[in-house]
């Protein structure tokens, strides 16, 4: 499975709620590529942040409607993952190891 984990992982999610988690259940939010299955993103973590991953929670927000001047469109559906890490272990998006 050579698979490019940053296709896989978007972005960090760095909201309010995301650092509440973060802080009281060491969990982390990410917007991933909808076509990810949990596997591939547990794997993606692992390697890029060298963490132990114990579950990996999935959810396609549905894409809202956004008006432009008269008109309007939709905004894309996109997947949110909420990762759970081992005890003990963190996730510092600074200081991010492998490539």
């Amino acid at each position: 499975m050579s698979k490019d984990f940053h296709a896989i992982l978007v972005r960090p999610l760095l909201t309010e709620r995301g650092t509440l988690i973060q802080e009281k259940y060491n969990q982390y939010l990410f917007e991933a590529a909808p076509t990810a299955t949990k596997t591939d993103i547990k794997t993606a973590i692992e390697k890029m942040f060298k963490v132990s991953v114990e579950k990996v929670r999935t959810m396609i927000i549905p894409g809202k409607f956004r008006r432009h001047g008269r008109g309007g469109g939709m905004l894309p559906d996109w997947k949110k993952a909420i990762v759970t890490v081992a005890e003990g272990q963190k996730i510092d998006f600074a200081q991010q190891s492998g490539s």
